[in-house]
This record gives C-alpha cells, structure tokens and sequence, in this order.
C-alpha cells in the first residue's frame, strides 16, 4: 500500500516531492495540482506570478507520474515544479524582461539552462515578476506592478529575483530558476527567509536569450528551501555545452574544504551602514563558527570596493544603453530610472568600458589568492532589512543616508569576481522581512559550499524558516 499522502504538497521541499514519488504516496500530478491551488489562493495578494502555463505544465507531471510509477525518473528532480524569472526565454510563455518595449515578446525556443530543465523532467509551470531589465534591487514595472514579501507583505521581496522568492517563500514550487548580475538572488533570498546560490561565472551555459546587458557578470542561479535542494539542482544545470565555451572550463576536481575552515569575516564595507539586527544576527554567526572550531578573522573588505563598483555600474550602463539604442522610440516606454541609466551609459567611453573590465581581470586574481589564505567568506547578504514594496531602495540604513545600491553592498564584488556565493537564512523580523548571510568560496567550489551547509554543525540542524502564512 501507498504510504500515507501528506497534505498539502505544495508545502514539501523538492526532495521531500521525490521521495513521495518514489514510494508512490503521491504523483507529479498531485504535487503539481497542490502549487496551482496555493498560486491560485496567494498570488493575487503577492503578485510573483506573471505568466502560467496550467496545461503544459499538467500534461508535463503526467509523462513524470508515468515514468515514477515504471522506477524511470528521467532525473532526481524529475516531476519538481519550478518557476522561471522573466528574463529566461521559456518556449511558449511571455519573456517581458518586465518592460513595454517586449510586452507582446513571446520566445520560440528555450534557453539552455531551462532546455537543461525540461530535459531533466522539471514541470516549468510559470514566469516570475522582475524590475525592468532587472537592474534594481526590488521588484516593481510599468507592466505588472510590483511583488510583495509573502513574510512581511507591504515590504519589497527585494530584486531582481523578487517575484522568484516570494513565489518559493509562499508555497508556489519549492524551488525558482532566475539570474544573478549583483546580488540578484541573494538578496531576495535573504528577505525571504530562503536558500540561494549563484554559481561560479561559466558553469551554467547561457546563450540564445536577452542580451548579456552584464557581461559575464550575470550568471543563472537559484532559490529553494533548503541546501539539499539547490545541490539537486546544480548538478542539472552545470553541464558544459560546446556552444559556450566558458561552460567547457569547468575546474578540475580541487581538494575537499577542511571540516574546521578558514574564515574570513566581513561584517562591514568601509563606512557603508549596516542594519544592527542584521550585524547582530551575522556576527553571532561568526562566533558560533568559532566554537564549533573554524579559524574565524574579522576582516575588512579584501577588494577596492569603490573601483570595484564603478567597473560594475560601467557594465551594467553602457550594456543597457546598447541594448536600448537597437529599439527606436524606447526612450517613452522605460522607467524614469532605466531612462537615467541609459543615458548614463551613452555617455561612458572606450577608455571607461576597457578600466572596468580590466578590473575586472585584477578582481579575479586578487580574489584567486585570497583564497588561498582563506577557505570561506562570511559576510551580511544585505545591509538593510525589506522596505515599502513601491519604493527602488532604502533611503536609510541604521540612521545614515544611502544612494540606490546601499543595501547592496555585499553582493557585487562575487559577481566581478566571478565567485559562488550562497545566501543562509538566519530568522524573520517582525516588520522588515528575512535576514540572511552570504557564504563564498574560490572559484569552482560550488558544490563545496552547499556541502559544507549540510555538513556544518552551525548550519546543518538550524530549523528552517516556516513558509508564508498569508
């Protein structure tokens, strides 16, 4: 006899579906029927969701009950609902990057990490809110309007993978695919109370979507509920393809991370503020890391944070202004401030474009020999806790005044440099949403980090954040 069917299923983490599959207490099906009925319930009062496909998606986990039922899952997330952000070009659903100037753009092809998806028996059920172009740190366009943080709902889930992990952290799927250009996932995890990583530049393929309007600074990553989950969904994505080359260079297999680390501790950036319930938080992090018998060094930031920013904000502008130069008329269809980015980025000159990415290159080798010194860095995933849902960024953090990336600045040096990075959850505030951590690691240890999540005595029996109660 079937094992007993838990309820609901929309509630289960990834692993937790497959099990159930396996043992034949419920089927992709039910699983799949269980998210649409919580999509149904929440998503008006959230807004994560943009654009589904119910049939597509059904018929999908009825090929995966079939296959669970004769022992052939064509993977070990086979028959798993998963959303896909709405800059990843998802054959048969709107790709609107969350502006006008696409909003009848429909792909007719998928993008290799969701073909990599589809291959593996994933039901790719829907498409998830963004800011426009997905250049800013919370979620909100002129097409959709804006998402909310299913933990703290008139907040922001933070962006640009916002509508990804308010979907994961109110129960629709237990995982969402998205991009990372800056701290894109990581941050809306941390609001959210949910896991994240952001791969190592080149190991997920990418090609035949949007323009790279970041260059190699963007990369696909993820969102889940748990360590265990994004580990199943790495070894999905991470596959080389000789149509990107990058993805070919996959590191030789390194030396396993020691049990008792090196860590490197970055509870601040210069004089950049930082959020006191969230220092606090980290910092005890840190100090239970200590005793647990990891070698723990307060540390200042080991990059030049100022050059650092600039060659990121030379990138992002000029790519955006390229982009938009190619679409007559754009100039009437953005938002005020990609407008203001766009014109920005006309402006910058060979020489400005040739200094960011030549810092770009000296970022990657002063971080290659920093982690030689160290096995981990340990740093906030965001300096400020969530702020009202309709406003681009907090103005104030811990009393001091911020430009438009003060409360992210944390995240964009992992993404010049190239770096994996993944976001902890540590608890929920009462008005301000998640706090979480932020983990690196050198270059290609991906899987490492995950790992040591679960093998951590600090990390590895830490009670999960509940999901939304909405």
């Amino acid at each position: 006899m079937p094992a007993t069917r838990p309820d609901p299923l929309w509630s289960l983490t990834a692993h937790e579906l497959v099990a159930g599959y396996r043992l034949g207490a419920f089927t992709p099906t039910n699983a799949m029927q269980s998210v649409f009925d919580r999509l149904d319930a929440i998503n008006l009062k959230i807004n994560a969701i943009i654009a589904l496909d119910r049939e597509g998606a059904l018929d999908t986990a009825q090929a995966a009950t079939i296959r669970w039922r004769q022992g052939r899952p064509l993977s070990a997330l086979d028959g798993v609902p998963i959303s896909v952000k709405d800059n990843l070009y998802l054959k048969g659903l709107p790709a609107t990057w969350g502006s006008k100037l696409l909003i009848d753009f429909t792909p007719d092809r998928d993008e290799p990490a969701i073909a990599l998806l589809r291959a593996a028996g994933m039901l790719l059920f829907g498409k998830t809110n963004v800011p426009e172009f997905t250049i800013q740190g919370y979620t909100d366009n002129l097409v959709f309007g804006p998402t909310f943080n299913p933990h703290a709902p008139s907040k922001t889930p933070g962006g640009s993978t916002g509508g990804g992990a308010a979907a994961v952290a109110a129960g629709i799927a237990p995982l969402a695919i998205g991009t990372d250009g800056g701290g894109s996932i990581r941050r809306p995890a941390a609001h959210c109370g949910l896991f994240a990583l952001k791969p190592s530049i080149g190991l997920i393929p990418r090609y035949d979507g949007f323009p790279e309007i970041l260059s190699d600074f963007e990369v696909i990553a993820a969102i889940g509920r748990c360590a265990k989950d994004l580990e199943l969904l790495r070894q999905i994505l991470e596959v080389p393809d000789p149509l990107d080359p990058r993805s070919l260079a996959n590191p030789i297999s390194l030396p396993p991370l020691p049990s008792k680390p090196r860590v490197a501790f970055m509870p601040s950036i210069g004089t950049n503020p930082v959020d006191p319930e969230i220092a606090s938080a980290v910092s005890h992090i840190a100090h239970e890391l200590a005793d647990a018998g990891a070698t723990v060094e307060t540390i200042g930031p080991p990059f030049d944070y100022d050059r650092t920013t600039s060659a990121w904000g030379t990138i992002m502008a000029s790519g955006l202004a390229t982009y938009l130069a190619s679409n007559p008329g754009w100039e009437d269809k953005v938002n005020p401030s990609a407008r203001a980015a766009a014109k920005e980025g006309a402006k910058k000159t060979t020489a400005q474009l040739t200094e960011a990415l030549s810092t770009a290159n000296d970022t990657r080798r002063a971080a290659a020999e920093f982690f030689t010194r160290y096995d981990l860095l340990l740093c906030p995933a965001t300096a400020a806790l969530a702020w009202p849902a309709d406003e681009a960024f907090p103005p104030v953090i811990a009393g001091q005044s911020v430009g438009p990336r003060g409360h992210a600045v944390f995240t964009a040096w992992m993404n010049v440099a190239g770096l994996p990075a993944v976001t902890v959850p540590l608890t929920m505030t009462k008005k301000g949403g998640g706090i979480g951590l932020q983990l690196t690691a050198g270059y290609g240890r991906d899987r490492d980090l995950l790992q040591f999540l679960t093998s951590s005595p600090v990390f590895q029996n830490r009670p999960a954040i509940p999901l939304a109660v909405l």
